[in-house]
């Protein structure tokens, strides 16, 4: 399994952050290097790519408050 993580260091600290969408369904096959979701940051938007090939495994539902590196799904 690899961890997807919400990158670190795009935006300060103090911002907060959410998935705005997933753009993959729970279970779907991904390609690595593939934009799986956007993260939303104030007024700004940022993709959040797959890290790896495999099953999509969703931990972080899209809305939900996130933290810079914060673990938001794995892929297996």
């Amino acid at each position: 399994m690899t961890d997807i993580t919400v990158p670190t260091g795009l935006w300060n600290d103090g911002d907060e952050a959410a998935i705005s969408a997933w753009l993959y369904a729970d279970g779907d096959a991904v390609a690595e290097g593939s934009v799986i979701a956007e993260i939303m940051v104030e007024k700004s938007s940022f993709e959040l790519i797959a890290p790896a090939s495999g099953t999509l495994h969703i931990g972080v539902a899209a809305e939900i408050p996130v933290t810079a590196g914060e673990v938001v799904g794995r892929i297996g």
